[in-house]
């Protein structure tokens, strides 16, 4: 069956995690919307990130996917994946398209019984075998994220239309976050801190040092953001601050998070989530690039307040490293261009707005 000829009427989009990937998704989802019209669009999530879609417009609804429940002992993990199982059976899909690429969402794709299952040839794990239809990415390791998931809306016949970027906002959260930033000095610099990688991290000191230009430049308030596991970096970034900060890491749930992104006017981050769901509000970004590549992950068609460091091992993909010599590489006088540039571009939108 040629995909470009398919008919479906219930869509199951897997993508669980995680939050960049997700962003990195979006536009999949519109592509699917405009392809499949009247079809019913659901998409498996894990639980911490669905409220960040649940009211988007190209969905029909979300299938939220506790992956902690694997942590409780195997009785309850084996009760678990059966009921999951089941459920993903009983929604009688006929497409099902695996973007995630890992043994458990392979799983996944058999467990529906949908006729057509779409994955990548090179998805890892084995689970290209649970797909009816496997897309080709031979240039996979030199395309950047979004274009690589791109490929599945290609094969279905629509990689011509605008790859969107839609992420939906609540009004109330976003009235909420407008209340609590009044009166702070503009402009609003979103800043990220933390990374799951620690090869990701710049340091705070870094920073400080960043942050204290743009102060000392622009005036202004940071406005820290991340989770509860990165308040320390916030903390230890703010002791460096002679101005204005407000801490919101570890405070904010996802829809917060991104009303607050939305509302500021420059973000500063390391390669992790809220950068790219920065990216994908349209906010300017400034990022340091270490063991990454800005290619590859940068902030989407919004990459040049990227930078990586010049090291030899740069764009290594190594979640630990010994040495981390591209920290000390990275300085902040490497990336300080880059937000002078975006802090003079806000101060001409605001002068003549």
């Amino acid at each position: 069956m040629s995909l470009t000829r398919l008919d479906a009427r219930r869509i199951a989009l897997i993508k669980p995690s995680a939050l960049g990937d997700i962003v990195h998704a979006l536009p999949v989802l519109g592509a699917l919307r405009t392809r499949f019209p009247a079809a019913r669009i659901t998409w498996v999530v894990n639980t911490a990130y669905e409220p960040l879609i649940r009211s988007h417009p190209d969905l029909t609804d979300t299938l939220p996917f506790e992956r902690g429940m694997f942590k409780r002992g195997i009785w309850k993990s084996a009760r678990y994946a059966v009921a999951f199982a089941a459920e993903l059976r009983s929604r009688q899909f006929d497409l099902v398209i695996d973007l995630q690429g890992l043994f458990r969402t392979g799983l996944m794709c058999l467990a529906t019984g949908a006729p057509v299952r779409i994955g990548f040839a090179n998805a890892r794990e084995g689970s290209r075998f649970a797909y009816t239809h496997r897309v080709r990415v031979p240039d996979a390791g030199h395309i950047h994220a979004v274009d690589r998931y791109w490929r599945v809306a290609e094969a279905l016949g629509v990689g011509d239309v605008p790859k969107q970027f839609r992420v939906p906002l609540d009004d109330g959260e976003v009235a909420m976050v407008q209340a609590e930033l009044a009166g702070l000095p503009r402009p609003w610099i979103a800043v990220v801190p933390g990374a799951k990688w620690l090869t990701k991290r710049w340091p705070p000191a870094h920073f400080a040092e960043l942050l204290n230009r743009a102060s000392d430049h622009s005036g202004g308030t940071a406005l820290f953001v991340g989770s509860g596991d990165d308040t320390a970096l916030s903390l230890e970034t703010i002791r460096g601050l002679r101005g204005e900060s407000r801490d919101f890491t570890g405070k904010t749930t996802l829809p917060r998070l991104a009303a607050l992104l939305a509302s500021a006017d420059v973000v500063v981050g390391n390669d992790t989530g809220p950068l790219h769901l920065a990216a994908a509000l349209g906010r300017p970004c400034v990022a340091p690039y270490t063991c990454t590549r800005v290619r590859l992950h940068g902030p989407y068609a919004n990459g040049h307040g990227s930078v990586e460091t010049t090291v030899a091992c740069g764009g290594s993909y190594r979640k630990t490293c010994p040495n981390m010599v591209c920290m000390a590489e990275l300085t902040p006088n490497r990336l300080w261009p880059r937000l002078r540039e975006a802090l003079e571009a806000w101060q001409q939108l605001s002068r003549s707005a």
